[in-house]
């Protein structure tokens, strides 16, 4: 029989995690060819996660955990989970209950197909119309910038073979931005539709930080442009600048007189250009800061405890 594996990343859901795994047993209820086992990994959660999932795997050898020394974030967690993984295939999803545990049939059978990545994309969202289309403006922005094609609207919820997940052990990355990396190693895609449910339990942990913490992530590993967007502003801005200036003379030599510059174009070109300047020295630290993180090669996590991994799931 195939071992497929569930990893599921999460931190303060103790309101979800038990509704997941019932869900989750569920759809293996229906797919008797293959065993599972599902991973919870756990972001030192402070309301009850952790109880819910002692409780959770000593009822269920199927379920396993790992318990976090400290919150490691929500890209460095998750992503360690996955490497913990032993199965043939490893699927990943968030325990918030957004992304539908239903699809793992679907995902399945892509996978049986000849796909060594099957993604969920989402086409719609219960979520507000302003937010799910800044998101979809921020997906169509990077894939214009970055050097491979990304996935649209895609947050990491799907299925991996494991040559797949070998190929990320491989490139030992600290910080790694999934979705790049897929585009990057070039492995074969099946796209899932589905329309992501509203949450409702608990709060979303998709803070501002985090989305952009994503999206500076997406556009600093996988694009030069906006560096070279800073030389290229810098040359026309100095020529622009000159060819005023010559301007500015000209008119001043022909009327003397009467020509006053006054004080408006100056501190409105001033601010003009501390701006310009500020949001490129604020570009250049996000890359220097993505270099940095690569460098000192910090573990992915500490943990502080392991649950039912000494052991194989019984049917």
């Amino acid at each position: 029989m195939k071992k497929i594996s569930i990893v599921t990343g999460c931190y303060n859901e103790a309101e979800n995690v038990e509704e997941l795994a019932q869900r989750i047993r569920a759809a293996f209820a229906s797919l008797p060819q293959y065993h599972y086992e599902h991973i919870f990994i756990d972001n030192a959660s402070q309301d009850g996660t952790q109880e819910k999932l002692r409780q959770l795997a000593s009822a269920d050898s199927h379920i396993k955990a790992i318990f976090n020394n400290r919150n490691f974030g929500h890209i460095r967690s998750p992503y360690y989970g996955l490497l913990q993984a032993d199965g043939d295939a490893v699927i990943c999803m968030a325990s918030d209950l957004q992304d539908p545990p239903e699809l793992i049939v679907q995902f399945l059978e892509r996978w049986e197909e000849g796909f060594p990545v099957v993604v969920g994309q989402k086409t719609k969202s219960a979520e507000s119309w302003t937010f799910f289309q800044l998101r979809k403006l921020y997906y169509r922005v990077v894939d214009k910038l970055a050097d491979v094609e990304l996935l649209e609207n895609v947050t990491g919820f799907g299925l991996y073979d494991r040559k797949v997940v070998e190929s990320f052990r491989q490139l030992n990355d600290p910080y790694p931005y999934v979705r790049g990396l897929i585009s990057e190693l070039g492995f074969s895609v099946a796209k899932v539709i589905y329309a992501q449910p509203l949450r409702k339990r608990g709060l979303t942990k998709s803070n501002f930080y985090i989305l952009y913490d994503m999206a500076m992530l997406g556009i600093t590993t996988h694009s030069k442009v906006p560096l070279r967007l800073a030389t290229m502003m810098g040359f026309g801005m100095s020529f622009f600048s000159f060819l005023l200036g010559m301007i500015y003379l000209v008119y001043k030599l022909i009327y003397w007189n009467s020509f006053q510059l006054g004080i408006a174009p100056l501190v409105i070109g001033i601010f003009f250009i501390a701006s310009i300047q500020l949001f490129f020295i604020g570009l250049v630290g996000e890359y220097i800061g993505f270099i940095h993180t690569q460098v000192i090669k910090r573990p992915l996590v500490t943990e502080k405890e392991r649950l039912n991994f000494d052991q194989d799931a019984t049917e």
